[in-house]
C-alpha cells in the first residue's frame, strides 16, 4: 500500500472531521473512498467516451438501424403480430 500526503482545504477539514464522527471512520478511510469513487466514474466517463466516438464512427460509415423500424417494433411489442427485431 501506497502512503501519500494531501493538504485538506480549509474548507474541506472542518466536514471532514463531523463526517468521521457521524460514520466512526477515519479519514483515511473516507479519503480512500472518495478517491476510489472519483477514479471509477473517471474510468466510466472515459468508457463512455469512448462509446460515444465508436457509435459516431458508426453513423459516419452507415452502420445503424432506422429509428423508424425501432419505433414500429417497439410499437409491436405485446401484441400478437410482434415484430422481429430490427436490422440495419
Amino acid at each position: 500500500m501506497g502512503v501519500t500526503s494531501i493538504r485538506l482545504n480549509s474548507d474541506i477539514e472542518k466536514p471532514l472531521a463531523d463526517l468521521t464522527k457521524k460514520l466512526d471512520r477515519s479519514k483515511n478511510y473516507l479519503i480512500n473512498q472518495a478517491v476510489k469513487e472519483f477514479v471509477a466514474r473517471q474510468k466510466m466517463e472515459q468508457d463512455r467516451w469512448q462509446d460515444t466516438l465508436e457509435a459516431l464512427d458508426d453513423v459516419k460509415n452507415g452502420r445503424f438501424i432506422n429509428a423508424n423500424k425501432v419505433d414500429k417494433w417497439l410499437d409491436s411489442w405485446g401484441s400478437d403480430n410482434e415484430l422481429p427485431t430490427p436490422t440495419a
